[in-house]
């Protein structure tokens, strides 16, 4: 792997960790805030304990991603992307069908947001599996 294609996988695994990190502490630390976001709210109803296991949850999402983006090592990195689209891509499909009383216009943000959660794992996904067969075979 060439600097630059490790600094392009690395920060866009650390893209993904910082963006977990802020949006896994806000549901933990303060669930009913998070709720209150339009796209969130439009879904009732609340339920603390499953914002506040939510943001746990992401908040493990990010430890992987940081990891990854640390080691940069090929396994890593495919099983941290893979766990991060196993989430992303039910998201997406998810708001698909379900944009509650959303303005058109939210519907469209949302799900430009959501597609871009998609889109940047499967690319960086894809970066690294086209990096990996790259390289040259070892010599015995």
């Amino acid at each position: 792997m060439n600097g630059r294609e490790a600094a392009v996988l690395r920060g866009g695994l650390a893209f993904l960790a910082v963006a977990h990190v802020a949006v896994g502490l806000w549901q933990l630390l303060a669930p009913h805030s998070f709720f209150g976001v339009l796209w969130v709210n439009t879904l009732p109803p609340y339920n603390e304990h499953l914002m506040r296991d939510l943001g746990s949850m992401v908040l493990g999402q990010a430890v992987l991603m940081a990891a990854a983006a640390h080691a940069l090592e090929p396994r890593l990195v495919s099983v941290a992307l893979a766990v991060e689209l196993t989430f992303a891509v039910p998201h997406l499909v998810f708001h698909s069908g379900h944009s509650g009383q959303l303005a058109a216009w939210e519907t469209l943000i949302l799900l430009g947001l959501l597609g871009m959660a998609v889109l940047l794992p499967a690319w960086l996904l894809w970066l690294s599996a086209r990096v990996r067969t790259a390289r040259p075979a070892p010599r015995p």
